[in-house]
């Protein structure tokens, strides 16, 4: 693998553990995320202890963490396998924070952003997708796993190049959902709803059972 590939697998990774959840809730003085509503920090989790404006930075930060990378390394020169790989690093980081003691969130709106750079159609496909199966289920968790189920087809019917990263990416978010794949097989998934009631953030809160995703 050549060394500018590794490298920037490796500013992937590192771009991807700037956790957005958790340096948005600080700068609004909102409980931190991952010790409040469903301990996920992630765009979901942030509208529902804050409110539109700090989720929607949240989004638009994480969507760009795999875009970037990804972006640089496309004019770059770096070939269609590793701009994959990158991406996937990226998706790591995010799940991994090295930043945040490795803990992240699920990484849907990461890997959205890095698939834009790799084929526009396809992340255009994957919007539409989650957006129809949100509005129909208003459960955000659902949407996210029909998506990324579809992603590594759409992947093949319009870049086959990309086929097997968007797999492996498909993979690690199917894996990161395992909590909210149970609640949905019994019926005790969480709509997508702000919380009313906001609780201070405090060292010892306590991690709640309830969630969703993001």
């Amino acid at each position: 693998m050549p060394a500018l590939t590794l490298l920037m697998i490796l500013v992937a990774y590192l771009v991807g553990s700037i956790s957005s959840a958790v340096l948005i809730c600080r700068i609004w003085g909102l409980p931190d995320p991952r010790h409040s509503g469903s301990q996920n920090p992630g765009a979901t989790n942030v509208y529902r202890i804050g409110g539109r404006w700090p989720a929607l930075l949240t989004l638009v930060f994480d969507v760009l963490k795999g875009m970037v990378p990804v972006w640089g390394s496309y004019y770059l020169g770096i070939n269609a396998f590793y701009l994959g790989l990158i991406a996937v690093a990226a998706c790591l980081g995010h799940i991994f924070p090295l930043y945040f003691k490795f803990r992240g969130g699920k990484a849907v709106a990461t890997a959205l952003g890095a698939m834009f750079p790799i084929a526009w159609e396809m992340a255009l496909l994957l919007i539409i997708t989650w957006y129809a199966v949100f509005r129909i289920s208003r459960v955000s968790s659902l949407a996210a796993l029909v998506t990324v189920s579809l992603a590594p087809f759409y992947a093949h019917w319009i870049k086959p190049q990309y086929t097997l990263p968007v797999i492996m990416i498909s993979l690690l978010i199917l894996w990161r959902h395992q909590a909210n794949i149970l609640r949905l097989a019994s019926g005790k998934e969480s709509n997508f709803k702000r919380s009313t009631k906001v609780a201070k953030p405090t060292p010892e809160d306590p991690p709640k059972a309830n969630g969703d995703k993001s």
